[in-house]
């Protein structure tokens, strides 16, 4: 069990580091605009995050609900040691993981209300100013004057 054990956290440990790499590779993206891949990076990034969630699911069974810290206290201190280290690791990738995934959200979110402000600034400038400036027949209606043109002296 000790070896199911330790090799399902070695795994873990080198899918965290590689979904770090990963995360700051979508970034670099996002801040290149390149929106395909920026695509198919999420879709590597959710299947290792699916894979993660398996092998965390391998120790639980594995373990049978124990935590791998109490796990670890059982054992000899050399196997022990060995497991609160990958553990260790493990945590810090995950620490390290989670800070990205938030830089990633920020600038993607800064990046959607960027272009939507964009959207609604052009939107503005391409719409008339007023509802009633095209008239039924889809031309141009002119301006009357709001006052009577007889009456302030203009023919």
């Amino acid at each position: 069990m000790h070896t199911t054990v330790h090799t399902s956290l070695i795994r873990q440990s080198k899918a965290l580091a590689l979904l770090c790499e990963l995360m700051e590779e979508e970034y670099q993206t996002l801040l290149g605009h390149n929106t395909d891949a920026v695509v198919a990076l999420e879709f590597s990034i959710q299947e290792l995050i699916r894979q993660l969630a398996a092998e965390k699911a391998t120790v639980m069974k594995a373990l049978a609900g124990v935590r791998v810290k109490e796990y670890a206290a059982t054992l000899p201190q050399a196997e022990g040691a060995a497991l609160l280290d990958m553990l260790t690791v493990i945590d810090r990738a995950e620490q390290g993981a989670a800070r990205q995934a938030t830089r990633n959200s920020q600038l993607s979110l800064a990046l959607l209300d960027q272009s939507s402000r964009t959207l609604v600034a052009l939107t503005s400038q391409v719409m008339p100013p007023k509802a009633e400036t095209y008239g039924r027949r889809g031309g141009m209606r002119p301006h009357g004057h709001p006052e009577a043109a007889l009456i302030s002296g203009r023919l």
